[in-house]
């Protein structure tokens, strides 16, 4: 347990390194998927081996293993005392910043689907009469679509169907379950930042390429990206997945080119993520087999 239940944060440490790789390399698709399952491995990870470093803090109550047998025999102290202080608090940081995280994102979802209040349960589309050009796709059942009448003036109609194919591509693979899961990741573990950055960046990208393959013409995207972000400008952004949002100059420069078909950099990642829960659960079984040997 000394080292093992530390190699989650090490873990920590280097995905997000590695993110702006597999960004590059990898399918926004197959990418934005591993990115997540290894932040949320990791996360859980690192909050486990908290977990484990606050339970070390038992040893400090020797009348309870006392008890437990009358010649009982002493806890060794796994880690410093100090160690296991810090990642008590530690670890109230971290509940406190996941529910602040929920919090954030069931507000966020509710004042979007305000706005389509109103309209029958099958419409998909809602226009909002709005002078700010914005497109938003809403999580739920059922999914919808949410436009400004801004938005719509913005882009010619070929333009609009890529708009509609992007936003309908976030509903049809639940981009947003993906996005929350990094977001919840990142909450947990600060360390993780980037990659939610990068993971809400790549279902961006993703739903850029179904609605460039829906369309048919990689240009047409391109250029509906473009005009629909330079008629947003600076408009005020939300967590929302938005057709404007997440560096579209990058996004735009991608559907110049293929999408990546590299696969070794998705398992490395994905690997890193198993590693940090492994060692997680060698801690633990290394805490266990202390516990036992003091109670036996």
């Amino acid at each position: 347990m000394r080292f093992d239940v530390y190699t989650p944060l090490l873990a920590a440490l280097l995905l997000p390194s590695v993110s702006a790789v597999i960004g590059r390399r990898v399918a926004p698709a197959l990418a934005a998927r591993v990115l997540t399952a290894a932040a949320v491995l990791t996360a859980a990870a690192t909050t486990w081996s908290l977990v484990l470093l606050t339970a070390t803090l038992l040893g400090d109550a020797p009348p309870v293993i006392r008890e437990a047998r009358q010649d009982g025999h002493p806890l060794a102290d796994p880690v410093p005392e100090a160690i296991g202080l810090a990642a008590c608090l530690a670890l109230a940081v971290v509940v406190w910043r996941v529910q602040r995280a929920v919090r954030a994102e069931r507000r966020t979802r509710r004042a979007l689907r305000r706005l389509c209040e109103g309209h029958p349960g099958d419409t998909e589309l809602v226009v909002a009469a709005c002078e700010v050009p914005q497109a938003f796709a809403i999580p739920g059942r059922p999914g919808r679509i949410l436009v400004t009448s801004a938005m719509l003036s913005a882009l010619e109609p070929e333009e609009r169907r890529v708009l509609l194919a992007h936003e309908r591509a976030h509903l049809t693979h639940r981009h947003g379950r993906v996005v929350t899961a990094a977001t919840l990741a990142a909450a947990a573990n600060p360390l993780l930042g980037p990659v939610r950055a990068a993971v809400t960046f790549l279902v961006e990208r993703w739903a850029d390429e179904q609605a460039a393959t829906e369309v048919g013409d990689r240009v047409t995207t391109a250029r509906a990206l473009a005009r629909a972000a330079l008629s947003a400008g600076r408009s005020r952004r939300s967590h929302a997945l938005g057709f404007t949002d997440r560096a579209v100059t990058r996004r735009i420069a991608a559907l110049q080119t293929g999408p990546p078909s590299s696969l070794w950099p998705a398992a490395g990642v994905l690997a890193l993520g198993a590693v940090a829960a492994l060692f997680a659960a060698g801690a633990t079984s290394d805490l266990v087999g202390l516990l036992s040997g003091a109670l036996s």
